[in-house]
């Protein structure tokens, strides 16, 4: 019975896409086969309903052809306590993305690596200076400084350093961290009275360490003296750097000229956003690697619309794939410009001014109460929050959304970190935020 079923569900396969197939059929369950009926168990009733509907008389038809009689599929939604009896053992899967975490860092992503990452004119230099460091090849030459807008790839190339140092050595000590976890980490060892260990554990302990948004040190004066003189020991022992950051060491406000000079002690490396043709070849290995094959006419259109950056790309790649599988369509042209048309409309439309006027609907305050240089509590977080929404839907640049808001650069930054810290802890300002976000998303402003 279970080899007839078998059968059968390579037939299907053979007759479906391989996305399509992996969503729906493949988590169907042999429940019993007896003359002129299958009884198949899906995960869910949204499950079962959506395969009734679509692939019922396939089912059907391929059932019959195994079995040499007429067959009929019906479907269950599998029972909960049977499959605990079936599982007595729970395990948690590893996360496909995930790699592993090195010394309270961050993870590296299983796909950053220098073979999953598209070179073009825009990242040639950038990444031939990053394969370069990983491999060794110029001792005299030990840090890299990354700069590009957000999206680009730098965080891809600074992952890949780490992955390809531990292939060759599994003894090296990778820290991947961004300059915000830094900072926490540093003021909990002055907290709790281990401020040797955490010096121990940089200074003497790192082999690489990757430091991601340095911009974001602007105006953390212990926390610039204390990574000032790290980078020091580091440097003299010809340890690795690489940093990362949205604009130049001389750019970040309030930045210490000994850190200044610190970060500027090395190759320095600018990410450009990629052309056509290599949106075109980003869109080719995206889809190879998540199994999905998309008809090239797709592909170049979704290129020629999608220019603004990387993500954007992977937000069109991911829409077309997960639309054709929820909807049981091809993917084609029509689909695609669909799904184009809803990612452009939205992120156009989305402007500062929008979003300032929709924070201030959903705070009951005015727009020249958020702008003014009051500093009452009931103006201050409107004004952190439209500012934070500012920088994640539109692509204004920090000096353009502070003008907006009658602020300085510095004071926009500091905007972003009190929303982002805030929504860690304060579960009604994280609320507040994921609703405004819908609604920005969903075009209702």
């Amino acid at each position: 019975m279970q080899e007839l079923w078998n059968k059968v569900k390579i037939t299907v396969q053979q007759c479906l896409p391989s996305h399509s197939y992996r969503m729906w059929i493949e988590p169907l369950a042999l429940k019993s086969w007896t003359d002129g009926a299958l009884m198949l168990t899906a995960p869910n009733f949204f499950s079962r309903k959506r395969i009734t509907d679509h692939y019922s008389q396939l089912l059907d038809r391929i059932a019959s052809e195994v079995s040499g009689h007429s067959c009929q599929v019906q479907i269950d939604v599998g029972d909960p306590s049977e499959t605990a009896e079936a599982l007595p053992l729970a395990r948690q899967l590893p996360l496909p993305e995930a790699g592993p975490r090195f010394h309270n860092g961050r993870l590296l992503r299983r796909d950053f690596t220098f073979d999953q990452f598209v070179v073009g004119g825009n990242n040639d230099f950038a990444y031939s200076a990053a394969l370069s460091l990983a491999a060794g090849r110029r001792s005299s030459q030990n840090a890299l400084f990354l700069i590009s807008r957000p999206g680009m790839g730098k965080s891809h190339l600074a992952q890949a350093v780490g992955h390809h140092i531990l292939t060759q050595s599994r003894s090296e000590q990778v820290f991947y961290t961004t300059a915000e976890d830094f900072t926490n980490e540093m003021v909990l060892a002055f907290q709790t009275d281990r401020i040797r260990q955490f010096k121990e554990k940089y200074r003497n302990g790192c082999d690489v360490l990757l430091l991601e948004d340095v911009h974001y040190l602007t105006g953390k004066e212990r926390t610039q003296i204390e990574l000032a003189q790290t980078l020091d020991s580091l440097q003299e022992s010809g340890k690795k750097i690489i940093f990362s950051s949205c604009c130049l060491p001389s750019e970040i406000p309030r930045l210490n000229d000994k850190l200044c000079s610190r970060l500027s002690n090395g190759l320095i490396s600018k990410i450009d956003p990629p052309n056509f043709r290599t949106r075109v070849r980003i869109l080719h290995k995206k889809a190879a690697s998540r199994g999905h094959q998309l008809p090239e006419d797709v592909i170049q259109y979704l290129a020629s619309e999608l220019q603004d950056d990387i993500r954007q790309l992977e937000s069109g790649l991911v829409g077309v794939t997960a639309k054709s599988s929820l909807l049981g369509v091809p993917i084609d042209l029509s689909l695609a410009e669909n799904v184009v048309g809803t990612i452009v409309r939205t992120r156009k439309s989305i402007t500062i001014e929008a979003i300032k006027q929709m924070v201030c609907r959903q705070y009951q305050v005015s727009t020249t109460d958020v702008i003014s240089r009051s500093r009452k509590k009931c103006f201050v977080r409107p004004r952190q929050v439209a500012i934070y929404l500012a920088r994640r839907y539109t692509d204004a640049p920090l000096e353009t959304i502070g003008r907006s808001f009658s602020r300085y650069h510095a004071t926009v930054m500091h905007s972003i970190r009190s929303v982002e810290q805030g929504m860690k802890g304060d579960a009604a300002l994280r609320r507040q935020v994921e609703m405004i976000s819908e609604r920005l998303e969903a075009g209702d402003f």
